[in-house]
């Protein structure tokens, strides 16, 4: 049923109101402000047009600032380099010597310098009974060039399932994949070496929630996983996630599709997909011992997501309860000039 229009004297009350009460939520305190640091640690929006779909994103380690990131399906055998400084892409790597992508979903790079690109989605919910990832060498000049990838088969030994996180160790180079789904996910490891020929096998190592991207901490001693709407980091001992993480304030995103650390591991950043997409920098905490459940911060201490409170889920909820304040009052007056 359409609202009776308010009268303009109301308009002008409730607009007053909603102006004043948005001013108020959307502050941001002066302590909020993010420092400058380390390149590449601070937020920035992607820029490329063509990039319309980011699903993940790989922060260089030659190339200080620049994040490796890809589209979604439907694009190609396309991989970008996006200068943090400017948001603009200042590299497209064509993939040869693959098949047709079908559903990429993350990108991670290994401690031998090159890219791992994870064909691994499957919106069939598990009909695929095998995915691809690819692997090439992160370009040492920057600007648009061809290479020829390595291509790998992928089977789970439990049978097909839709993932979209892809992790590589940064010490060990093992490669792990987090299935995504909304019963219970899992972590999956792959072999100690993958090989071109015939299927690399990845086994089940641990329960995960719903997972959407994920990325180890330059030491390897941390992962953080992250979905639509949390993220969580945890110690990494032996070759698992240890207890029940600590929880990251990640920003409220909308289609949360990535997250990776910065080179030296001060920052965590999150992407999203969706043309003109944010990547939000949020500093990362003290890492959480093994066996440690997370402890929940002070009274008034701030969360880590002060460095762009504009983009967390806390502020869009002030600001979803503002709107509801302002319909109120909007109501309230129409009422008042009722005879």
């Amino acid at each position: 049923m359409r609202m009776p229009l308010p009268s303009a004297a109301g308009t002008a009350v409730a607009a007053a109101v909603a102006s004043a009460a948005l001013a108020a939520a959307l502050a941001v305190p002066p302590v909020a402000a993010f420092a400058a640091g380390a390149p590449g640690s601070s937020s920035f929006t992607i820029s490329d047009p063509r990039i319309k779909e980011s699903s993940g994103l790989a922060a260089s380690r030659i190339h200080p600032g620049v994040y490796w990131t890809h589209n979604d399906s439907d694009d190609g055998p396309y991989v970008y380099a996006v200068d943090s400084a400017t948001g603009r892409t200042v590299a497209r790597v064509t993939l040869t010597g693959i098949g047709r992508p079908r559903d990429v979903e993350a990108i991670s790079l290994g401690p031998d310098g090159q890219l791992y690109v994870g064909d691994i989605g499957d919106n069939r919910n598990g009909t695929w009974d095998h995915v691809w990832i690819y692997r090439f060498p992160e370009p040492k000049e920057l600007g648009d060039v061809t290479v020829k990838a390595a291509q790998f088969t992928v089977r789970y030994a439990d049978g097909p399932r839709n993932a979209e996180a892809l992790m590589v160790h940064p010490v060990t180079g093992r490669v792990y994949i987090a299935s995504k789904d909304e019963n219970k996910g899992g972590l999956y490891e792959g072999p100690a070496e993958l090989s071109t020929d015939g299927s690399n096998v990845f086994r089940r190592v641990a329960d995960v929630p719903w997972v959407t991207d994920g990325a180890f901490s330059p030491d390897g001693n941390r992962l953080t996983l992250r979905g639509y709407f949390w993220a969580r980091t945890y110690p990494w001992k032996d070759g698992r996630p240890e207890g029940e993480g600590e929880r990251v304030d990640a920003p409220w995103q909308g289609q949360a599709e990535s997250v990776t650390y910065t080179p030296d591991g001060s920052t965590l950043m999150f992407g999203a997909e969706g043309e003109g997409s944010r990547v939000i920098a949020v500093p990362v905490g003290a890492a959480p011992s093994a066996g440690a459940s997370a402890a929940p911060p002070a009274p008034g201490a701030p969360g880590p997501s002060a460095a762009e409170p504009t983009g967390s889920f806390g502020k869009g909820a002030v600001v979803l309860a503002v709107g509801l304040a302002v319909v109120f009052v909007a109501k309230r007056l129409l009422a008042r000039r009722r005879p």
